[in-house]
């Protein structure tokens, strides 16, 4: 129902700037097109690589790798891969939401997500370019202590979730 209002909404707003400036809207909807059609390519391949990860890992494996029974390691692990991928945010959360379907815990996906957002270990090159060894190594290093404190704290407040 709410996807329904949403489709909705944007119709009746893009029947309203039509009605307002033909020329404006057709320009915008271009543009519009264009920007779809150069993400498209990493978009589809972002879902096939999740849907290859989920179609290779059954839920015992995740399970095993990153479930509540996998402890620190399990945080760990979903830590280093989530600093040494880079994925945008749109597609991370529904992989994270997938991801605790088929067994993970909530403490490792807040770690995975967390570092994916915070840490840039495939940017490291453009980051030192800009900003110096030191201020990368630092920033990247605290990014992921951090990603790690606030997942052991999702863990702690489950209720903030």
């Amino acid at each position: 129902m709410f996807t329904f209002f949403l489709y909705s909404t944007a119709i009746s707003f893009l029947v309203y700037s039509f009605y307002k400036d033909k020329k404006k809207t057709k320009q915008a909807l271009k543009k519009g097109y264009k920007s779809f059609t150069n993400i498209l390519p990493e978009f589809l391949t972002v879902l096939l690589l999740i849907g290859l990860v989920l179609s290779l890992l059954n839920p015992q494996n995740i399970s095993k790798l990153i479930g509540s029974s996998s402890g620190i390691l399990g945080i760990l692990i979903a830590s280093i891969v989530g600093a040494i991928t880079l994925i945008p945010g749109f597609i991370a959360f529904p992989l994270a939401k997938a991801l605790l379907d088929y067994g993970a815990a909530l403490v490792p996906i807040a770690a995975f997500v967390s570092s994916l957002m915070m840490v840039g270990v495939v940017t490291i090159p453009l980051e030192i370019k800009y900003f110096g060894k030191k201020l990368t190594y630092t920033r990247n290093g605290l990014a992921f202590v951090f990603s790690i404190l606030i997942a052991l704290l999702m863990g702690v407040m489950p209720w903030v979730v």
